[in-house]
């Protein structure tokens, strides 16, 4: 069997891949097909083209200077709308005499599930696509953008043989075949991607047998125990309270005393040989704030050939895809569809659009994020300085609402206590580090490496920080902030907190279904630091109203002399020891990462703590329930467009 080769990267590494054909038909070389902007030397080049198109040289050669196009000569040329994008391959195909295929079936691409992934990554310039045309006859597709007239044309009169099989197509028609080819392939790597690969560290089972053994167990016992034997029952929930409790302050007061306000200096703009960062958003109904978001991607500081962005959106969410088709789109914003399969949740979300992008590094915003335009600049800096054991930073997430209400207010204080306090007191001491759920910048390389999001989990950022401290990966945080939104109501606030409570439980379900095996990964230090993470700020939720009924019953039978023994005085004793020093150490560590100006009207704080942690008691226990009942549940949190909010908090600073 003979080879065809199409080569398109030109020199040494043209000849990375190639497909199998029947005939030997040649090798094009890379610079008989890429479309290289040099000043007047392209203008030339494409003379021929574009008298057939009755453009004047000096007209297209001020197209390509302002549009900076240096790899792609038709969308400069095509960019003010005449000619349309037909018009100019059509008289390429006519300069060049190949056959121009305007429209692509997806199902007569023939290529394997490697070669599909490896196009739609956009890896696949040194290949030739094979397109099965009518009878058994194969041609090979050659994307318009690539080809340079001249040279092509001399090539082809050199080799007659070849012309006849190779057909002309615009590069957006190809990827849109591509695409809808890849759609179930995406939507099982999506879905069963990880729990076919590790499915010891996949939320596809919420609890193995041992787990669900232990918690039967204690759920039968416990009432019985409450009507056998309370003051024992009680005395042994208080010993646990307190020592979820005490680890929970523990780490609050360690964190507080070693951080504080830090100014940072901004990093300087990227230059040189910068690498593809490729940025990911989901959204799901938020049409209104498309507009926002839009305006957000366009102050990154990056340059354009060097980011790719995609937009990732479920196929049937049509307003929120109308809202981001409504106007052109740049060419590096794509548009990703995502089938309704499997769990609906952000990380299957994720998962379907992580193998279309092609970045060394990968960032995640959400829809209602509006990052530092340096943000992506500090973060390469980072990763230079940083050895490859680092796979990720976390930027610090900042709320722009704050004084809006009461809920906001508390979000807020609770965002600047976790992100500029906790976390890079975590990130210094190397522990395992729970990301937060947005504006993480990885490695791809260890992104893919780990499986990268667990669609089952709906706190799908605190396990795959867990998941890589496992595979003997550091994670490290930023300065540069991403502001957003905090939730105004209630109403929005305790389904966004369910849902992380959910997350919580069963990220720490999945990863303790082997503790040995678990500690061995992680080493002591962040094994330990992964129980108080997960399972004592969980467990300090739901166990904080109890703590404050015994803490009232023992008082009032201590004030009715009703009480019998010192078991009573000790358990009060107990709840407000724990209960003060809880509050005390969550106030602390917010008040310490705040700057002098950020402090006013901290009394309120203060005075909305206890109202606060009751809130997340209830989220916890609701949680709980949706684990059992609805445990893949994803909780849409609804957000508002944050343009003026940005404006005004940009102002205070």
């Amino acid at each position: 069997m003979h080879r065809t080769v199409i080569e398109i990267g030109g020199g040494a590494g043209g000849g990375r891949g190639s497909y199998p054909s029947r005939e030997r038909a040649g090798t094009v070389s890379g610079p008989a097909i890429r479309a290289r902007v040099d000043g007047w030397s392209t203008v030339e080049e494409w003379r021929p083209v574009l008298r057939r198109l009755a453009i004047p040289p000096p007209v297209a050669a001020r197209l390509l200077r302002t549009r900076g196009a240096r790899k792609d000569v038709l969308s400069a040329l095509t960019a003010s709308g005449a000619p349309t994008r037909g018009e100019v391959i059509r008289a390429l195909a006519d300069e060049t005499g190949l056959q121009w295929l305007d429209a692509i079936d997806p199902q007569r691409l023939v290529l394997s599930d490697d070669q599909l992934l490896t196009l739609l990554r956009g890896d696949g310039d040194h290949l030739p696509v094979r397109y099965l045309e009518g009878g058994s006859s194969v041609s090979l597709l050659l994307p318009s953008k690539l080809i340079r007239p001249g040279r092509m044309c001399a090539f082809l009169r050199a080799r007659p043989g070849l012309a006849p099989r190779v057909r002309i197509v615009d590069e957006k028609s190809l990827r849109a075949a591509l695409v809808e080819r890849g759609r179930p392939l995406l939507s099982r790597i999506s879905v069963n991607g990880l729990s076919d690969r590790r499915p010891d560290m996949s939320a596809r089972v919420v609890a193995n047998a041992w787990q669900g053994y232990v918690v039967g167990i204690v759920m039968a016992l416990l009432p019985v125990g409450l009507i056998l034997a309370p003051t024992l029952v009680l005395a042994l929930v208080h010993v646990l309270a307190t020592l979820f409790f005490f680890s929970c302050v523990a780490l609050r007061l360690l964190a507080a005393l070693m951080s504080g306000s830090v100014e940072h200096e901004p990093p300087p703009a990227p230059a040189g040989n910068l690498p593809t960062y490729s940025v990911l958003v989901a959204l799901y109904k938020e049409a209104d704030i498309v507009p926002d978001l839009l305006t957000a991607l366009d102050w990154i500081v990056w340059p354009r050939d060097k980011l790719e962005i995609k937009l990732v959106c479920e196929a049937d969410d049509h307003e929120t895809l109308a809202a981001i088709r409504a106007g052109p789109l740049p060419a590096h914003i794509e548009v990703v569809e995502v089938p309704d399969i499997g769990p609906r949740t952000k990380p299957k979300a994720l998962s379907y659009a992580l193998p279309m992008t092609s970045g060394e590094f990968v960032v995640l915003y959400d829809a209602e994020d509006w990052p530092d335009p340096m943000q992506l600049a500090e973060a390469w800096a980072r990763f230079r300085k940083c050895g490859p054991d680092v796979a990720v930073l976390q930027a610090p997430l900042e709320i722009s609402n704050g004084p809006e209400s009461l809920v906001a207010r508390m979000f807020a204080f609770e965002y600047r206590a976790l992100f500029r306090g906790l976390l890079p007191f975590l990130a210094r001491h190397r522990l395992i580090l729970p990301l937060g759920g947005t504006s993480n910048h990885f490695r791809r390389a260890a992104l893919e490496e780990v499986g990268g999001w667990d669609p089952f989990n709906v706190t799908e950022d605190a396990d795959l920080g867990l998941r890589l401290a496992r595979f003997g990966y550091r994670a490290e945080t930023l300065s540069s902030p991403t502001y957003e939104k905090a939730p105004r109501r209630l109403g929005i606030w305790v389904p966004q907190r369910t849902r992380w409570f959910k997350g919580w439980a069963q990220t720490f379900l999945v990863h303790m279904r082997h503790p040995v095996r678990l500690a061995r990964d992680l080493g002591l230090p962040s094994f330990l630091a992964a129980q108080v993470l997960l399972a004592g700020m969980l467990a300090s939720a739901l166990l904080h109203p109890f703590l404050l009924a015994t803490f009232l019953v023992s008082g009032a039978r201590l004030l009715l002399g009703v009480s019998k023994g010192a078991a009573y005085p000790v358990l009060m004793a107990l709840d407000v020891v724990n209960v003060t020093c809880g509050y005390l150490s969550f106030l602390l560590l917010g008040w310490r990462t705040m700057g002098k100006g950020q402090r006013r009207g901290f009394w309120k704080v203060v005075l909305l703590t206890p109202a606060y942690w009751a809130m997340m008691s209830w989220a916890g226990w609701r949680a709980l329930w949706q684990l059992w009942r609805q445990p893949f549940r994803w909780e849409k949190t609804p957000h508002e467009t944050m343009l003026a909010t940005l404006a005004g908090n940009v102002r205070r600073q």
